[in-house]
């Protein structure tokens, strides 16, 4: 019988709280039973943590791109003219479109007289099938200044649950970006729950709220992981109080640890670092994630990766 999939997505509403690094203690601890699915595909950084090996590559094509042939061209500059994006140029007689510039909407092929202009498909990133050394996994690449981030992250969702169905995975831990734009709305609708990573501050409380209501526009359920919770304690506690008006809990409070910084340096998560309160934590936090989701906790054969020796 197939495990029911169940999708865990990490989310914060700013950059900085921390939200990669709880990703990869959660991954270390669900093992084998999960696949990583990095959708922060703007700014992929998971795999430098967790190094994965590619086994399989894919182009992912974002949309279309305009050029305009030569000759055929009869410089009548109705493509021009039409064109809101001003990305078609003229140059002694010649047109020619700007790829950076060309937002692939096509009205230039058809107001062309002289079918001069090709409408092609355009390869914004890559995408990845991967093994990492706590089990499969997929991560993306956009290309600088690419477009259709949103469907690069619908791509490697999609490509996610496959392996998953494949590898008899009963949970996808899925890495989102920050802020509340396309990639995060690609990411959390459908998921199962967001787990919003979130540190006390004014601005990260503020933007909390941002990213909790945009969730809830969606139907996904949202937990809370408050990270350096002792940075500002009177803000961390403002923040558990509040978590009831965004319907949602404070699932874990972590202290901010130098052995973040220490298990980055190593390419390594923080659970794999050894013991200690901050471990804890993190222990916790991944039972009563497990415990929300009806996770089988200590499904049998996959367990979190040894220790790492002092």
């Amino acid at each position: 019988m197939k495990p029911q999939i169940k999708e865990l997505v990490v989310i914060s509403g700013k950059g900085g709280t921390g939200k990669t690094s709880i990703v990869a203690s959660l991954a270390a601890l669900a093992g084998a039973r999960a696949v990583c699915c990095d959708c922060d595909v703007d700014a992929a950084d998971l795999h430098l943590l967790l190094a994965p090996q590619d086994r399989e590559s894919n182009d992912f094509v974002g949309g279309e791109l305009a050029s305009i042939d030569p000759e055929r061209c009869t410089g009548c500059g109705l493509c021009a003219e039409h064109c809101r994006f001003e990305a078609i140029t003229e140059r002694d007689g010649v047109y020619s479109v700007d790829p950076i510039d060309c937002e692939g909407c096509g009205v230039c092929e058809h107001v062309c007289p002289e079918d001069a202009v090709e409408m092609a498909h355009s390869v914004e990133g890559r995408w990845f099938v991967a093994d990492s050394r706590f089990g499969p996994m997929v991560h993306a690449r956009l290309e600088p200044g690419g477009e259709n981030s949103g469907k690069l992250v619908t791509t490697v969702r999609k490509a996610a649950k496959e392996l998953a169905l494949q590898k008899g995975c009963d949970l996808i831990i899925t890495d989102a970006s920050p802020g509340v734009g396309c990639p995060v709305i690609a990411s959390v609708t459908g998921a199962d729950m967001a787990l919003i990573v979130t540190e006390p501050t004014l601005s990260g409380e503020h933007d909390l709220e941002r990213v909790a209501r945009l969730a809830a526009q969606f139907d996904t359920a949202t937990a809370i992981c408050i990270n350096k919770r002792d940075i500002n304690p009177d803000v961390a506690a403002a923040i558990e109080r509040g978590s009831q008006d965004l319907s949602s809990e404070v699932l874990a409070q972590i202290d901010y640890d130098p052995a973040f910084t220490a298990a980055q340096i190593e390419g390594l998560s923080l659970v794999e670092m050894g013991r200690g309160a901050t471990r804890e934590q993190i222990e916790l936090l991944w039972s009563r994630i497990a415990d929300r989701l009806h996770l089988e906790n200590n499904r049998a054969g996959q367990q979190p990766p040894a220790e790492k020796e002092d």
